[in-house]
Order: structure tokens, then sequence, then C-alpha cells
């Protein structure tokens, strides 16, 4: 993990984001945290549908508007979170919350491949889905759920060590 930030650190975009000025690191902080609320509000109300909330209203109608934000929002986020960790990666070196907050990305990411397998994410157009189908996509609301609310955590939790 060393060499990496310090590769990051030494990259042109790192050279770029020291010498940007002092608004630069910023913007882009501020980029993150608006790409940060556009994922995780988009999955929240996702998430919270695929664990039996709003049961009335389709899942494919929450859907639809719900996962091009949650892309939009996590391009946003990972592209400037590269943009500052480039900044100054070196001083991130031994902080616990750094991997923390990178496995639990790894394992929400991983969430929304698995979840484009299930039979029942594929049937979310076929409503009533059946009980085995809501517990299919509550298992993977959950572990979305978990796993970005533990990325944010840990992200917040990055500065205060």
């Amino acid at each position: 993990m060393t060499e990496l930030l310090a590769w990051l650190q030494g990259s042109a975009l790192g050279q770029a984001m020291r010498g940007a000025g002092v608004w630069s690191y910023g913007v882009v902080n501020l980029a993150h945290i608006l790409g940060i609320a556009t994922l995780f509000g988009s999955l929240l109300i996702l998430d919270l549908r695929l664990l039996g909330a709003w049961r009335r209203v389709p899942l494919a109608a929450i859907e639809r508007p719900t996962v091009p934000l949650a892309i939009a929002g996590f391009v946003v986020a990972a592209s400037s979170g590269v943009a500052m960790i480039t900044t100054n990666g070196t001083e991130y070196v031994g902080n616990p919350f750094l991997p923390i907050k990178f496995a639990a990305i790894g394992v929400g990411l991983l969430n929304v491949l698995a979840v484009q397998f299930l039979p029942a994410w594929r049937a979310r157009h076929e409503e009533p889905l059946g009980p085995g189908a809501r517990a299919q996509l509550a298992a993977v609301g959950a572990v979305s759920l978990a796993s970005w609310l533990a990325a944010v955590t840990a992200g917040r939790m990055i500065g205060y060590w």
C-alpha cells in the first residue's frame, strides 16, 4: 500500500493537484462529497426498497432513476477521491481506515456485480415477486447498505486518524 500511495503522490495528477492553487483541493473535496451523497442517497432508496420498504411501489420504478444516479455518483466520488489521495497519499500510510474504506467499496462493487446474476433481480419487472426472490433481494440490499455505509464511515474517519 505504501508504494501505491507514494506512486500516486508522485504522479502527474498529484503534482497537478498540489500546483493547482489553494482552492483546487477544496473544489475536488466538494465534488467528492456531492458524489458520495448522490451515490449513497440513491442506494439508500433502492436498498430500502430491496429490504421491503414501499412494497406498493414497483421495484422497477425505483430502480430506473436510482441506478443511473448511483453510477454517476460513484464515478464522481471515485475520480475525485483518486485526485484527493494523490495530493498527499503518503500521509495516509498506516491509517487503519483507508484499507477499511477500500475493502468496503470492494464489497459494495462485488455486490453490484453479484446482483446482476440473481434471478430475482432479473425478474424485478415481473411483480409480485415470490418470497424467495424477496429474500434474495433483501440480502443484497442489506449487504449494499452495510458496505456503502461502512465505506462512508471509514472515509470520514480517515481525517481524524
